[in-house]
């Protein structure tokens, strides 16, 4: 392939959903500052700078289609270090994950991509075998761990970029992976301050998420990111998202950043305290269809009913968080989540 109109315009997002074709191969090649770039497959490109490095960085976004902010970050980015505007010092993984749902501007084509990882893109479920999601799924995968042993750092990140359904009382928040004991990192969390982002989720079990899998297989510091809103492309105003911009840039192209020292009280935590799964047909839950993620409901009060079940609310300041009545049986259709602290485990 001839990579200067690539090197020109930057357009990999663009090339790699419109001319598949054109990455059907590994490409490697070199930039004027002499940053290796691997591309691997369409959406995903790799980046490795001439230099020494203390820290190799993911980045995903698009695992739901139509999180089109974090895409659009992604692509900015991308964009920048490909024309020579922006001079990477730390190795870095961009993963444009969902094309096709992109293209049809849904959060999944077949199936939600979230629930696939940590290889459960292999395993048989209600029926479904294989589909792109699963194959795409496993991929990324294989690519996590393929980066992050060829770059060989001290530090293993990785920010899974999402956009939710619904507004949130608190706009910007992360999904901190279980940790099987492990203490929290006071460095992650205050980067994730940086970003802008104070209202940080603890997941108190395994899941299938793409960032509990870069965690847990691999040792990362991995979070998944919420930005806000759902919005189509072109609709999102980026200033939304400069502070997580800035940060990110300051972050990949220089050799140290200044962090603020860790305090609890700049940020909201939160535990998870219930996991509501959609089991029946006429599953549903009981308030408002705009009614926004982390709001919370009075004790007794019902959440969500399904044949001769009812959740309800169980402690003081419990409140929603990811309600979606739609998503197939045997999925989380909605999360409850109360306060908590976390100094006693963190270093």
């Amino acid at each position: 392939m001839n990579v200067q109109p690539l090197l020109e315009n930057g357009q990999f997002l663009a090339m790699s959903r419109q001319q598949p074709e054109l990455f059907s191969h590994p490409i490697i090649f070199t930039l004027k500052d002499e940053t290796q770039v691997t591309i691997t497959s369409p959406g995903v490109i790799q980046f490795i700078p001439n230099n020494e490095y203390q820290r190799s960085i993911v980045l995903s976004c698009g695992v739901h289609g139509n999180e089109t902010a974090p895409i659009e970050i992604c692509d900015d980015l991308v964009q920048d270090i490909l024309c020579g505007r922006l001079s990477l010092r730390q190795p870095l993984l961009v993963l444009f994950a969902n094309l096709p749902a992109m293209d049809i501007a849904e959060r999944f084509v077949e199936e939600n991509m979230n629930r696939l990882f940590s290889g459960a893109h292999s395993q048989e479920t209600q029926g479904i075998k294989s589909n792109i999601e699963r194959l795409r799924a496993a991929e990324l995968e294989q690519s996590v761990v393929d980066f992050y042993q060829a770059v060989n750092s001290s530090e293993k990140w990785h920010l899974d970029l999402h956009t939710a359904i619904r507004e949130s009382k608190n706009e910007k928040f992360a999904v901190y992976p279980f940790l099987h004991g492990q203490p929290w990192s006071q460095q992650a969390l205050s980067l994730l301050l940086a970003c802008g982002i104070n209202t940080i989720l603890l997941s108190n079990a395994p899941t299938t998420t793409f960032s509990y899998f870069s965690s847990h297989q691999c040792g990362a510091n991995a979070f998944t990111v919420e930005l806000g809103k759902v919005k189509p492309f072109g609709g999102n105003d980026m200033y939304d998202f400069q502070q997580l911009i800035d940060t990110l840039r300051t972050w990949l192209c220089q050799p140290v950043i200044e962090l603020k020292d860790f305090n609890e009280d700049d940020f909201e935590i939160f535990k998870i305290h219930q996991i509501i799964n959609r089991q029946q047909t006429d599953f549903k839950l009981n308030f408002a269809d705009d009614t926004p993620n982390f709001s919370d409901f009075p004790v007794g009060y019902v959440l969500a009913e399904e044949s001769s079940t009812q959740y309800i609310v169980t402690e003081k300041g419990e409140s929603i968080v990811f309600p979606n009545a739609k998503v197939a049986l045997g999925q989380r259709a909605l999360l409850t989540v109360v306060p908590t602290k976390i100094d006693e485990n963190i270093i």
